[in-house]
């Protein structure tokens, strides 16, 4: 498949296909037959995945849901006792993942309850975006089957927030089919809303600069305790697994779980989305304006040479250094997103000993569920008018210009050609369109189609990413340029990060998206397409337009804590 061949550089080479397999609740103890080596040390506590044996399926992968509370203390306690319960009664399977729940009767922001805890445990958030006024194209392809096995899939699950790891999945080579089944292994579409939360760095295979060390070539984690916000209701949910293989032994995952427990917080302050009380000291970008130019002139000579088969698109980022007084807290800045990113994605992910990894995108790569699979082309970029009349007219700018037409097209009509490839009943609704964000607006599509069959998830992650948007077109002749260019690494930016799910899966593109580090300061990154016709200094004033987000709030002001009882 040639979009396959395209994204082999970005994905593990591994796409053996192998025949879908079911969760079974018996065990039979099979040799570990797949041999890793181990790259990373433990994380938290629990066990690396990708050095089980994904061909022998867990004894059991369940979810039990206790009688529902009205706070979040009651159903912490809940939680410990059914720990203690599970530990006096134990499964008896020599592996295994069960996720205990107590729903909560009222809604509290998951954001609110992950400020709350010890920011020592790996960390992890997702909230997913706002689609409404947007067709729900999936509903259109789901199948009968689809629909009466939609169970309690968190539908209406608005965001998520983790800590610690019930089981983690890293390693130092690009994400492969095999890492997939890994995975695919711990879930099952009869617990829905166990899942694993994580990412992957846009380019596993370049080098990896120490910021980025503690994330590997790709990083998801199973959290071990986890605050679920749903429209109207929230839960708090406890996770174990366990593989006697991995000598991980069920009572190891217990003794792990209920130290984490003990250190959970159900004192929730709702946090009040105003300044973050820090000044700038410094900010620095990489590259340099005068560096960025030639850098530009460099990709539009490649385009525009007719012997180059670079001759479409190819997008160049920075990352810029922003050095403040006092250490950022990575929780109330993505706080602050939240509060005007309704019509985008805010994640937050944090491996044990690492930076947070924070961003605000608008752009989907893909979500599915069942077979479903949705996209969208999302490209070319012009601010927002202070007024309605000027908003429009900037609307109507965008739509007539033949440069950022011919920047969708490209992105549009490619990944069309890669859902055609893997995907039956293809729809691209509507063609062209303009969708705005708080700060800015794009040319925008939506695509789907269905999978053919289950291991196809894979095959379509390994397709769409990276996107034209991202990097440019074709790929890899794009991605050696960037290459060339950027003298920074990328790491997890424009890298696809989100959950991979028994029933769904939902993925965004780490764009609009910072680094925070401690003592550090953050490194904020943002990118821009160059096609022909496209001018440096444009190009250099719309990344400053999209890391405003991010730097209009680092000011002397403090962020305030209001307590959610």
């Amino acid at each position: 498949m040639a979009s396959l061949q395209l994204s082999s550089h970005f994905l593990g080479t591994n796409t053996k296909k192998h025949s879908s397999m079911s969760i079974s609740r018996t065990y039979s103890p099979v040799p570990c037959t797949r041999l890793f080596s181990r790259k990373f040390m433990s994380c938290s506590m629990s066990m690396n995945g990708c050095e089980g044996d994904f061909k022998t399926p867990l004894g059991t992968v369940e979810t039990r849901t206790m009688a529902a509370v009205l706070s979040p203390t009651s159903a912490t306690e809940s939680l410990i006792s059914a720990v203690s319960e599970l530990k006096s009664q134990p499964p008896p399977f020599s592996s295994g993942v069960v996720r205990l729940e107590v729903p909560i009767n009222q809604q509290i922001g998951a954001i609110d309850w992950l400020q709350a805890q010890n920011e020592t445990h790996p960390r992890c958030f997702f909230s997913r975006r706002s689609d409404v006024g947007r067709p729900d194209l999936l509903l259109d392809l789901a199948s009968e089957k689809d629909n009466n096995n939609g169970g309690s899939s968190g539908r209406d699950l608005v965001s998520v927030a983790g800590i610690g790891s019930a089981v983690f999945f890293r390693d130092l080579d690009p994400f492969s089919h095999d890492d997939w089944r890994s995975i695919r292994r711990f879930l099952s579409s009869t617990s829905p809303l166990i899942r694993a939360y994580g990412g992957m760095r846009f380019d596993p295979n370049g080098k990896i600069s120490v910021e980025w060390k503690p994330f590997g070539a790709f990083y998801f984690a199973v959290p071990q305790v986890e605050f679920n916000e749903f429209g109207g209701s929230s839960m708090l949910a406890a996770t174990l697994a366990w593989d006697d293989e991995l000598s991980w032994t069920l009572e190891n995952a217990v003794e792990s779980l209920q130290e984490t427990m003990l250190q959970v917080s159900s004192i929730v302050m709702k946090l009040r989305k105003e300044s973050l009380g820090v000044s700038v000291l410094s900010k620095n970008h990489v590259p340099t304006k005068g560096a960025y130019y030639p850098a530009v002139e460099k990709a539009l000579e490649m385009i525009n040479q007719k012997s180059s088969s670079l001759n479409k698109v190819v997008v160049l980022a920075r990352n810029s250094r922003v050095i403040t007084d006092t250490d950022i807290d990575p929780i109330a800045w993505l706080a602050q997103l939240q509060s005007e990113g309704h019509d985008a994605y805010q994640f937050c992910l944090q491996p044990p000993g690492a930076p947070a990894f924070i961003g605000n995108t608008p752009e989907r790569l893909f979500q599915r569920k069942q077979l479903g699979v949705c996209s969208e082309a999302l490209a070319a970029t012009r601010p927002r008018g202070a007024s309605a009349a000027r908003d429009k007219e900037i609307e109507d700018d965008l739509r007539t210009s033949l440069k950022d037409d011919l920047e969708f097209s490209i992105v549009r009509d490619n990944i069309q050609e890669k859902f055609n490839s893997i995907c039956d009943n293809v729809v691209v609704k509507p063609q062209k369109s303009v969708r705005k964000l708080a700060r800015v607006q794009h040319l925008y599509s939506q695509l789907a189609g269905r999978l053919r069959r289950e291991d196809d998830e894979f095959d379509i992650l390994a397709a769409l990413h990276p996107t034209p948007a991202v990097c440019g077109l074709p790929a890899e002749e794009a991605r050696l340029l960037i290459k060339e260019i950027e003298s920074f690494d990328r790491g997890m930016y424009a890298g696809p990060i989100g959950f991979f799910g028994g029933q769904e899966s939902e993925f965004a593109v780490g764009i609009r998206s910072a680094l925070v580090e401690k003592g550090l300061g953050a490194l904020i990154y943002a990118g821009t397409g160059i096609v022909a016709g496209s001018n440096p200094t444009s190009e250099w004033n719309e990344l400053d337009l999209k890391i405003s987000q991010f730097t209009k709030s680092i000011e002397y002001k403090s962020t305030s804590l209001q307590r959610v009882n």
